[in-house]
């Protein structure tokens, strides 16, 4: 049956797994990197704005726009326009280790305002009773922020998940590795539709475990908020 579905597979089957291992170290390591990036900039972004804990116009104006620039840039034009910071990195511009890093940089204002945005959310006056407790400004960061926005940081990071997954796809047009490589080299470039597919439904088979871990983790957090 398999077989049938997807012909051209045939002795390929190892390359697939580890295309797929590939997508997944890919997204793994983008997300511990830009995730903890973009919740410092992120909190950045929500003290230094208007009505924040730190308020400062110019710092705020400075972070606001580099994270707009960086959410506006085109992915592809990103990925061929750090190829110098890439390979002082990592030594070369392709595979899996050197497209992490155009990933990486994509990913951190897209989360950061993310962030921010979930932050937001944050009531108020629970901040209020915080500062009039004399409660420090890290203390407000990881007891109040942090903790009360805790649902909304894992609706973004579930979502900033998926959308890495799609631009771990986008990479394999220039040799990024992982599935999007291969449905392009061994699908597309050789006609082969199958492996094309193939690709398509790991990819998909990603998202949606990626999907049903994330929903169980707000799951879990909306319960221990109410407990």
């Amino acid at each position: 049956m398999i077989q049938a579905l997807f012909p051209h597979m045939a002795g390929q089957w190892p390359l697939a797994w580890q295309a797929t291992w590939e997508t997944i170290q890919i997204t793994v390591l983008t997300m511990v990197i830009a995730g903890i990036l973009g919740v410092i900039l992120g909190v950045a972004l929500l003290l230094a704005g208007p009505g924040g804990l730190k308020e400062n116009r110019i710092v705020y104006w400075i972070l606001d726009k580099i994270t707009d620039i960086g959410r506006a840039i085109p992915f592809i034009i990103l990925l061929v326009a750090i190829i110098p910071l890439t390979r002082l990195l990592v030594g070369t511009s392709v595979g899996t280790a050197a497209v992490t890093v155009p990933i990486v940089v994509g990913t951190i204002p897209f989360f950061a305002r993310q962030v921010q945005n979930a932050l937001l959310e944050v009531n108020p006056g629970v901040v209020e009773a915080a500062q009039s407790m004399g409660t420090s400004i890290w203390g407000i960061i990881f007891r109040v922020f942090l903790k009360e926005g805790l649902v909304s940081l894992l609706r973004a990071f579930n979502f900033t998940v998926i959308a890495v997954i799609g631009l771990t796809a986008m990479a394999g047009i220039v040799g990024g590795g992982g599935l999007g490589n291969m449905a392009v080299q061994l699908g597309y470039d050789n006609g082969n539709n199958d492996i094309t597919l193939l690709a398509l439904l790991l990819t998909l088979l990603i998202v949606f475990i990626t999907q049903v871990l994330g929903n169980l983790a707000i799951r879990w957090a909306s319960h221990g908020r109410h407990n």
